[in-house]
């Protein structure tokens, strides 16, 4: 890693110019690329149908850029939380949740966030900076489930449309043919609603897009989600509503149930009334008590009659099961408090 450039995280256009910069072969990149995103090697030494005097040529200022997680925490359900430290040492944590015949990676696409929601640990940190692809493929590539993933979500610590050029060409990757070749259907992005980004995304991705909501009322949802002021959420919803959720793209919404906060059937009534139309679902999810915050979660009685009246309107709504709460591994519970001890 010391000063040499990664070639994980690298589209093949990027591969083509170094392939042309060492004066290789012009089939190279297709071959690299292979090497990197295939068959997942982690040295270029392991890449044997280029000439050893070629493979010495690209060592000299490249290297495939893998590396393992320091550490992982499994929960009693299966549930198996990773931390990675990135190239300027700082730390980052993706979960992977196995379900049935799925294994979801749940993926960091920045150290801290900007974003500051009151119920996430990941805000409480700051903002530390932006992940680049290849610290974000990466985590894909180096948790021990790597080649059994079937899904990823772009849903841990950061706001990935925060750091939209890196998420993009991550994506990119992720879906081309000469990259990891998946369909845009096994992946989501989640995000608090970054609007100018967010129609970026639209147009040029057709990856699953999760939108954090928590609440259909303005101020109450800015006064546990600030970016409400920049990026409200009827400014959101019209831009959404511009685009056909009848195709191959999902559309759905977070919802985090606070008791006696935004868990009365009359925040279900406005939130079946602002979703009227749209083609979504609302997944609500059961609050895990972080640190010096106030709010509760929802009894089970509560979130389930938010649910029924959701369903009895038409909108497709569920209740996801919490995973890996015991590992600190739960929504909105990701932090890098390791580091702070150790710093």
């Amino acid at each position: 890693m010391e000063g040499k450039k990664h070639l994980l995280g690298m589209t093949l256009d990027e591969l083509n110019q170094i392939v042309q910069e060492c004066a290789l072969p012009k089939f190279a990149a297709k071959q690299i690329a292979d090497w990197i995103y295939k068959k997942r090697v982690s040295s270029i030494d392991e890449m044997t149908n280029i000439s050893v005097s070629n493979r010495t040529l690209l060592s000299e200022k490249y290297d495939v850029g893998r590396y393992n997680p320091l550490e992982y925490q499994q929960s009693v359900d299966g549930t198996v939380k990773y931390l990675f430290k990135t190239e300027n040492d700082k730390l980052i944590e993706a979960v992977m949740i196995p379900e049935d015949d799925r294994k979801t990676l749940c993926v960091s696409s920045q150290v801290g966030c900007k974003m500051n929601c009151l119920f996430c640990m990941t805000g409480k940190q700051g903002f530390n900076g932006n992940l680049t692809a290849n610290e974000i493929l990466n985590q894909l590539y180096s948790v021990r489930e790597a080649e059994d993933l079937t899904n990823v979500v772009f849903m841990g610590m950061g706001e990935p449309l925060d750091n939209y050029e890196q998420l993009k060409k991550t994506l990119d990757i992720m879906t081309a043919d000469y990259g990891m070749a998946w369909s845009p259907k096994r992946i989501t992005v989640s995000t608090t609603g970054v609007t100018p980004k967010l129609k970026r995304f639209l147009d040029e991705s057709n990856a699953h897009l999760a939108i954090s909501i928590h609440s259909p009322e303005k101020e109450q949802r800015l006064s546990i989600m600030p970016a409400e002021k920049a990026f409200p959420i009827a400014g959101v919803l019209d831009l959404i509503k511009e685009y056909d959720w009848t195709k191959q793209r999902r559309l759905s919404f977070e919802y985090i149930m606070f008791d006696n906060f935004n868990d009365s059937l009359l925040y279900a009534k406005e939130l079946a009334k602002m979703l009227k139309g749209l083609e979504c679902r609302v997944n609500l999810i059961r609050f895990h008590a972080i640190p010096n915050v106030d709010l509760k979660t929802s009894t089970k009685e509560k979130m389930e009659a938010f649910r029924d009246f959701l369903t009895s309107k038409g909108v497709t709504c569920t209740i996801r099961s919490s995973r890996g709460e015991d590992i600190f591994a739960a929504c909105g519970m990701l932090s890098t408090m390791k580091g702070k001890k150790e710093n």
